[in-house]
């Protein structure tokens, strides 16, 4: 199964869309949110409508939270952990948080088989003991070209995709 993540997305419509194109033409099975959506109106009008399967989510340092909390009783595909997240998605554990300080505890804790996380808009890998910790970098494209990651949850396989590139 393939997973897109993705995280920093800062209301960039036009990469969110390119993003939402990709995964489904790739059949992404599900996606996960490392933080700093923005406008709840985002995820409402244009991730919801155009993915069907779970979406895990958390908020960022950037995000209206009352908004998000109050959508997520409308959009039932949507999973919204609050500032972290912790999930099962093809007998992988998975954690997620925004902030690389608080992933990099997560991931030593040896707990997971991926930690992700966000906020410093730069693509990351790294292994820590047993545990893949990753950032998918910025899909808004602010201070580092616009990248997300894929996680092929057959083969453990995490690669980065540059947005312009595809």
């Amino acid at each position: 199964m393939l997973v897109g993540i993705f995280s920093d997305s800062h209301d960039n419509l036009v990469n969110i869309q390119k993003f939402l194109h990709f995964a489904k033409v790739n059949n992404f099975s599900e996606l996960i949110f490392c933080g700093d959506l923005c406008a709840p109106a985002t995820l409402e009008r244009i991730i919801y409508p155009n993915f069907s399967g779970p979406i895990h989510m958390i908020y960022g340092n950037v995000a209206d939270r009352d908004l998000l909390f109050q959508l997520k009783s409308k959009l039932p595909t949507v999973k919204l952990y609050g500032d972290q997240g912790e999930f099962i998605i093809d007998n992988l554990k998975i954690a997620i948080n925004h902030y690389p300080d608080v992933a990099r505890k997560l991931a030593e804790s040896g707990k997971y088989d991926y930690v992700f996380y966000g906020h410093n808009h730069t693509p990351w890998l790294e292994v820590i003991g047993r545990t893949v910790l990753a950032n998918p970098g910025t899909l808004a494209g602010m201070f580092n070209k616009a990248t997300f990651a894929v996680l092929d949850t057959k083969t453990g396989k995490l690669s980065l995709k540059i947005l312009e590139n595809l």
